[in-house]
């Protein structure tokens, strides 16, 4: 016997059509196990209720949860197509710790590289975040926000204890805020970043396998 643990399900949650779209490819399974990809839905309710029924699914038992899609930046600086890996996930209702945040930001490097990759908490929202807002919750140590991954991870956690993880494509930024999110279909660069990052959340799924020294 090899002492290795068994294969572990991967689901990876999004909420927009456009986000699903980008993350969809053939495989469906990777050395680290099956991959589940799930459209939630916008906001942070149908992140909870999509994530909580399918993770009671026996075949999802002990699955890895990694929340993505796009993101709002807060920090200034920061333009569309650049990556967010959250520290933490953060919503009113409590704050979720991320795994594998360094092996993330090595993988997402490779796998796009010249892009810009941000490391910090991540904030939730019930709303599109805009104008002082954004400053606001700056202030507060958030990077970025959006408003599905601390739902998602939350929910992933109290349903079992599981690693989670959240990475984020930021299309709207302090000098680059977008009328509507419709804008992203019309060409911002974050739809073909977010297109590009399978292979680093198939590198963090695998690496879940590996001895912990």
């Amino acid at each position: 016997m090899s002492g290795r643990p068994a294969p572990t399900p991967l689901l990876i949650a999004c909420a927009l059509g456009i986000e699903h779209l980008a993350l969809r490819r053939r495989e469906r399974t990777t050395p680290g196990g099956p991959v589940t990809v799930l459209r939630t839905g916008m906001g942070p309710a149908a992140a909870e209720r999509s994530v909580t029924r399918v993770l009671a699914d026996p075949a999802l038992h002990g699955a890895a949860v990694l929340a993505t899609g796009f993101c709002a930046g807060l920090a200034p600086g920061m333009h569309p197509g650049d990556l967010v890996v959250a520290e933490e996930t953060r919503d009113p209702r409590g704050t979720v710790p991320c795994v594998g945040t360094e092996l993330l930001v090595k993988e997402l490097m490779r796998a796009v590289p010249g892009r810009t990759v941000h490391t910090g908490p991540l904030t939730g929202s019930d709303h599109v975040v805009r104008g002082h807002e954004r400053s606001d919750l700056l202030a507060t140590g958030a990077i970025a926000v959006d408003m599905e991954s601390a739902a998602t991870l939350l929910s992933a956690v109290r349903a079992a204890e599981r690693p989670v993880a959240a990475v984020r494509v930021v299309v709207d930024a302090p000098e680059h805020e977008l009328v509507r999110i419709g804008t992203v279909r019309g060409g911002i660069s974050a739809f073909r970043v977010l297109r590009s990052v399978l292979p680093a959340f198939y590198e963090w799924h695998r690496s879940l396998l590996l001895p912990r020294r």
